[in-house]
């Protein structure tokens, strides 16, 4: 599934497209989209944010668009006229004078005043976004002291989106490995120092996430095989994430591999042994 920093990039990609103009076709192919291309065309697209790994799109209607990838949704973009080759089932195509946008394969799409889209059922649940301006160091760490998420391991914290929203399995991985935090741990089992550390590192890797299309790795750490994108980009932009039995790239101990909140989650346990 991808993780938040992937959604912002396809947020992005898609602002480029659409934001400021009208859009003046579309195809609405899913049955829960019936009757809404009056939300949709002749208005235009006023912005397109992201909360966790949900995307909103707001139209001069009035009216927002809320999407969820899930596991198997993508958005493409491309000048008009042109259709990207695929065999996946186009859900969403919108369409201005000069560019398209396509969703394809996912489901979980729907239509909501704007002014009442926060009442969605899942962004109800969410904490705040690990890649919005208002979270800080200071505001994840108050969330690790409180009674709400104290008590929780870390293993399964990390994926939880109503601590912070944006963060799945492989930011989870890479961001415990990057704060010495051994998953198994709770917060409260760390001391002050140690989970202001862990609240820096969080949103130090979201971000990197985000800046270099899904590298963790700070550049000294980052082989070259991960910068073109090729046969082993999924496994070389990682610290630790899918690299088990490996060696760990700062202290050559072998990367460890276990299940743990029904997800596989890798550690090195000598550099994560607080």
């Amino acid at each position: 599934m991808p993780e938040g920093p992937e959604i912002r990039r396809a947020a992005d990609q898609i602002a480029n497209v659409l934001k400021g103009k009208v859009v003046q076709s579309a195809e609405l192919s899913h049955p829960s989209l019936s009757g809404a291309e009056k939300f949709i065309i002749g208005h235009k697209v006023e912005g397109v944010e992201t909360r966790g790994k949900a995307m909103l799109t707001h139209f001069s209607s009035d009216k927002t668009m809320y999407s969820h990838n899930q596991l198997y949704g993508v958005w493409r973009v491309s000048v008009r006229g042109h259709v990207p080759k695929t065999k996946r089932a186009l859900r969403i195509g919108l369409h201005t004078e000069e560019g398209s946008a396509f969703l394809y394969s996912a489901t979980d799409i729907s239509f909501w005043d704007r002014n009442t889209v926060d009442q969605h059922p899942f962004l109800k649940r969410l904490g705040p976004d690990l890649l919005s301006e208002g979270i800080s160091a200071e505001l994840i760490t108050e969330r690790l002291l409180s009674d709400e998420f104290k008590n929780r391991r870390l293993s399964s914290l990390y994926l939880n989106q109503g601590f912070i929203a944006g963060i799945g399995n492989y930011l989870r991985s890479e961001i415990l490995f990057f704060a010495g935090v051994d998953p198994k741990l709770k917060p409260r089992d760390l001391d002050l120092a140690e989970k202001q550390k862990l609240s820096r590192v969080t949103l130090e890797i979201g971000l990197r996430s985000y800046r270099t299309g899904g590298n963790t790795l700070p550049p000294r750490l980052l082989p070259e095989s991960a910068k073109k994108k090729g046969r082993y980009f999924e496994r070389d932009r990682f610290a630790v994430f899918a690299r088990a039995g490996k060696s760990c790239r700062v202290c050559k101990t072998s990367i460890e591999k276990e299940s743990l909140a029904s997800r596989r989650i890798y550690w090195c346990p000598a550099c994560q042994s607080t």
